[in-house]
């Protein structure tokens, strides 16, 4: 799981109380993560390519954050029983056909460091293969018999889908605004983050001011991840992220660094101009993506990202004021640190 994942880079680089805290974490929701896994592993296979295209990204693994995010909820109030387990599959069969989808309509060919399901298994495969786990997912979200839950899952695709329409008019473009980012990041990742919560609190029958409380952590949280996702698109390790450097630029998406060194230094776009116009199965030039680094740099976009995705993370954990005080909220308080902290 991501939490272990990162407490042991922690441990090796520091900070060394998150490490510590994150290890907790980790022991905390281990049983409930190793159920959700099994469950998971329970999804039917078959020789069909439409079947083998699922599998082959979620064979992968992942961070699994978002299905940690439904047993820490849950936690706050019951058990992590059979309901909550089914929503935290369906979270990440929901966020895996996403991802099969994007890569189609991004042309991606990286996923968690392997060819994406696309390359292998073609287009349309990989279309269908999202469609079967999005079936899947709310299969399960009706199986577990909080129904409210459902009609929130189809509000939440819904904004998906409006974010990824914004972000496919936007494409290739210069022109896109800090406003119509934060409403792409909105509904491209934090909200599923939030509905990870809501669900999280639901089947955990936390009252209703709770759930709310929840729901804004969510949205923070996921903001924070995002921005961090941004940050590793341009200045990560490869090796460690898993995907090539400017491979959201190259898909001609804008992130939040870059928009930061356009507003900072206009020399920066005849740069990111060219870098836009490179054919989608051609590789960046390495001089190229270097000056543009520099400049992230220089204009200080680098580091105004990353402490921006810290408030964010600070105003997920204010967040839970409402909720009493233990080792829930001590939880939640530690996994707002994930997104800031992490490498990939």
């Amino acid at each position: 799981m991501a939490v272990a994942r990162l407490g042991a880079v922690c441990r090796e680089r520091g900070p060394r109380d998150v490490a510590t805290r994150l290890r907790d974490l980790s022991d905390w929701i281990a049983d409930d993560m190793t159920g959700f896994e099994v469950e998971l592993e329970k999804l039917v296979r078959d020789e069909s390519v439409v079947n083998r295209s699922a599998h082959h990204l979620l064979d992968l693994g992942g961070k699994h954050l978002r299905p940690a995010c439904v047993a820490l909820a849950t936690k706050l109030g019951s058990d992590f029983g059979p309901a909550a387990r089914d929503l935290a599959v369906a979270v990440e069969l929901l966020h895996s056909a996403t991802l099969l989808h994007d890569d189609v309509i991004d042309l991606g060919e990286r996923r968690r460091g392997r060819p994406t399901a696309r390359l292998i298994y073609g287009n349309a495969a990989s279309v269908l293969a999202g469609d079967w786990l999005l079936v899947e997912a709310l299969k399960r979200i009706r199986r577990s018999g909080h129904h409210g839950l459902l009609a929130r899952a189809f509000e939440t695709l819904d904004e998906m889908i409006a974010a990824e329409a914004i972000q496919l008019e936007n494409r290739g473009r210069i022109n896109l605004n800090r406003e119509d980012y934060f409403r792409v990041i909105d509904g491209k990742t934090a909200t599923l983050f939030r509905w990870a919560m809501l669900a999280g609190a639901t089947a955990g029958g936390l009252p209703a001011d709770q759930r709310a409380a929840l729901e804004r952590y969510g949205t923070h949280l996921g903001a924070a991840f995002q921005l961090v996702d941004d940050l590793l698109d341009v200045a990560g390790d490869p090796r460690v992220t898993g995907k090539t450097a400017f491979s959201d630029l190259h898909e001609g998406k804008m992130t939040y660094p870059l928009l930061l060194a356009l507003e900072r230094d206009v020399s920066i776009r005849r740069l990111v101009e060219r870098l836009l116009r490179m054919p989608p199965d051609e590789p960046l030039p390495l001089r190229l993506r270097a000056r543009v680094h520099r400049k992230l740099l220089t204009t200080g976009s680098l580091r105004d990202c990353r402490a921006l995705a810290r408030r964010r993370a600070d105003d997920a954990i204010a967040c839970l004021a409402p909720l009493p005080d233990g080792p829930g909220r001590t939880a939640l308080a530690t996994l707002a640190t994930v997104p800031v902290e992490r490498e990939g």
